[in-house]
């Protein structure tokens, strides 16, 4: 998840002053389309891609996990933030000795 959000950041220290050096060469009344159009196909629709990939590789360890079940667990990275590590579907961090349910 973190390079998701990692790679927008890079996205938009890239694209923003090209968009300000571009003003200069574009009529003002396109210039704002222009933006939009670019913020999306460069910066959104990229993230929103590999989201639904995180998403669908994730799923089986959102489901069919002890982990899933337990109030350490984060969804939204994949972590157990009670040791701070990552589950798999193969390798539970703390073995089920910390388990709690939610």
């Amino acid at each position: 998840m973190g390079a998701i959000i990692y790679w927008g950041i890079i996205r938009t220290a890239i694209l923003l002053p090209f968009l300000w050096l571009v003003l200069d060469f574009i009529d003002y009344r396109f210039w704002w389309a222009i933006v939009s159009i670019s913020i999306y196909a460069i910066i959104i629709h990229p993230a929103v891609i590999q989201y639904n990939i995180f998403k669908e590789k994730n799923e089986k360890i959102i489901t069919n996990t002890l982990c899933s079940s337990c109030k350490h667990f984060d969804e939204t990275a994949i972590l157990c933030l009670k040791l701070d590590e990552h589950p798999t579907e193969e390798k539970i961090p703390c073995e089920g000795s910390a388990w709690e349910p939610k």
